[in-house]
């Protein structure tokens, strides 16, 4: 069985009492605390039959991280940790390819909007990424503990397996010659994105089918790749409802 994971603040909390709230062992609250947002857990907590517990700050404090108050203990479901696992009986895989992307809090964004959108896995390279940490999984409110999150040992070579299977490796770079909305999207698709300033990696890009860019109409260059991620994950979502 895996272990309990501490989720923090009240945000991230809720969100799991909401999707499900049988993964929630218990939930440590300051006892000082009876604003509306305690209130609101307190209830969530009450109907779902979830363990309460009111303490001190210094016993939240021990738990390490920002907790805002409250901290769960929270099962971790029995997520797929390899490819095969993932894309098993799946007729047109959606995935979420991050290179180079070592912020906790740019990964638990990314994990969000990728759950928010379907994808059925973010896959990253062991040497150049976050793993999952108590800060991930804050700002990721839930999705850390849902999505799959895959990270190889050689990128180049999982990103080649990929296609054997059939599924499109489809990059968003900057410097791409069509812009998102006017390439043709393949329904079976990797969107691979690196992290913001630096890139993909030139191996990562030449392993890609082809290049799309953000049209971006502004004055700013560049997206934050968690916002890049929504924007390729949603509108591969709208053509497939289309």
């Amino acid at each position: 069985m895996n272990k309990p994971r501490v989720v923090f603040g009240f945000h991230a909390v809720l969100a799991r009492l909401r999707a499900d709230p049988a993964a929630v062992l218990e939930i440590f609250l300051d006892e000082t605390r009876n604003d509306s947002r305690v209130k609101d857990l307190v209830a969530a907590a009450e109907r779902s039959k979830v363990r309460l517990m009111r303490v001190g700050k210094e016993r939240l404090d021990g738990f390490g991280g920002r907790h805002q108050g409250v901290v769960a203990m929270v099962n971790l479901k029995n997520l797929a940790t390899e490819l095969d696992d993932v894309l098993q009986g799946k007729e047109k895989p959606l995935l979420l390819v991050l290179d180079g992307v070592t912020d906790p809090h740019n990964l638990g964004a990314c994990l969000r909007v990728a759950n928010a959108a379907g994808a059925h896995a973010v896959i990253a390279p062991k040497d150049r990424a976050a793993g999952i940490t108590p800060a991930v999984s804050k700002v990721a409110s839930g999705a850390a503990e849902a999505t799959p999150y895959l990270m190889v040992t050689n990128l180049a070579r999982t990103l080649a397996e990929l296609k054997e299977r059939n599924i499109w490796i489809v990059g968003a770079d900057e410097r791409a010659e069509k812009t998102l909305h006017q390439a043709d999207l393949p329904a079976s698709i990797a969107w691979v994105l690196g992290a913001e300033g630096e890139g993909m990696r030139r191996l990562t890009r030449e392993s890609c089918d082809f290049l799309v860019r953000i049209p971006m109409q502004g004055e700013v260059e560049s997206l934050n790749v968690s916002v890049a991620a929504g924007v390729c994950l949603f509108e591969s979502l709208r053509r497939r409802k289309g």
